[in-house]
């Protein structure tokens, strides 16, 4: 599986990267089918709370699925953001069986 991360109106740090990398690479075992995840971070406002959205889109043979969410950090985004493609690609499998 391919994983891009797009980072929008802002540079990431290091540890933010190792951190995308290490959450992201948990999905790749849910959905065998995988082909890409593209993950897009983007600062918002930067004087507001709740500024950090996080999108995921995960691309597979069988489609693709999009999941978005906003936080006060982007590791709780990001975290959000995997949980709720993990309720798509079970709410999937549990479709196809």
């Amino acid at each position: 599986m391919v994983t891009r991360v797009q980072t929008i109106h802002f540079d990431a740090s290091k540890q933010l990267m190792e951190f995308v990398e290490k959450k992201v690479s948990k999905l790749e075992k849910l959905c065998e089918d995988a082909t890409a995840l593209d993950v897009a971070m983007k600062l918002i406002k930067p004087e507001t709370a709740m500024n950090k959205e996080v999108s995921l889109r995960l691309s597979s043979g069988a489609g693709e699925l999009f999941a978005s969410k906003i936080s006060d950090t982007f590791e709780d985004a990001l975290l959000e953001s995997i949980d709720a493609l993990k309720a798509q690609i079970e709410k999937k499998r549990e479709k196809n069986r």
